[in-house]
């Protein structure tokens, strides 16, 4: 049998890789795209096409790669290897575990994982922890799979991660932080991924992915809220009204970048 490690960032999936060929460990590397955090998830399992609709409507052109990433989901659960779920305290790394532990749920022997800590990302620490692959218990198998079903039926607009318990959100709530990020900024024109950053410390729950920024950044422009220039940097336009806010210009998003920043 062929053992599968399943990552959430292309950083460790190459560091992974990378490790196992040098130790000439069979093994296959997947990483999962689909940033959960974000979006709905009642129907996540039945179907690819609420997510490629949320994607779409964000502007990343995703189709292709969450329809093959449902299809993986599916072999999974017809399959006997064993899996590796390779995971930091992150919330997106967090659902993906709930995720896969629900789709293999039947099969509780098959599933182990290796908790990161936010340091071990770098490829000398991805290689020292290979060895360290330990089962699930079934107990806490059937408990993230339960949560997981109950972060689908919740289907907020978003998921914060704090004490160990999955909340729902809204857009508006993290437009409300990238507005106080801008605020702080003291008209400073700020570019999307320093508005990222920033928003995990000012109590955003989850790690913001560039294309999600880069929507809300387009919304809060649109509506006004924010002077956006054709690069997309941001400053925050105090009572101007929205025909005066500069015209945002839509980028295409390549499915790379759905990629999990680690």
């Amino acid at each position: 049998m062929t053992t599968i490690h399943i990552t959430c960032g292309e950083g460790v999936a190459a560091a992974l890789g990378a490790a196992l060929r040098e130790a000439n460990r069979a093994g296959r590397v997947i990483t999962l795209h689909d940033d959960l955090t974000v979006g709905p998830l009642r129907h996540a399992d039945e179907s690819a096409n609420d997510r490629i609709a949320f994607w779409q409507r964000v502007g990343a052109a995703a189709e292709p790669v969450l329809r093959g990433e449902a299809a993986m989901f599916d072999a999974l659960a017809e399959g006997d290897d064993p899996v590796v779920v390779w995971h930091t305290h992150d919330a997106a790394d967090q659902l993906a575990l709930r995720r896969v532990c629900y789709r293999l749920r039947l099969a509780p022997q098959r599933l182990n994982e290796v908790r990161l800590s936010a340091d071990d990302s770098a490829a000398a620490r991805i290689a020292a922890r290979v060895d360290d692959a330990a089962p699930i218990s079934v107990l806490r198998i059937t408990r993230l799979a339960l949560e997981w079903q109950e972060a689908r039926y919740a289907n907020g607009e978003t998921r914060r991660w704090r004490d160990n318990t999955f909340t729902s959100g809204t857009y508006a709530e993290l437009d409300a932080l990238i507005l106080d990020i801008v605020d702080a900024a003291c008209d400073e024109w700020l570019s999307p991924a320093r508005i990222g950053a920033a928003l995990p410390s000012m109590g955003a729950g989850f790690t913001v992915c560039e294309p999600v920024v880069l929507w809300r950044l387009r919304e809060l422009g649109a509506n006004g809220g924010l002077r956006v220039r054709d690069d997309l940097h941001a400053a925050r336009a105090p009572g101007e009204p929205s025909a005066h806010a500069d015209a945002a210009v839509g980028h295409a998003i390549s499915a790379a970048h759905l990629f999990l920043p680690r």
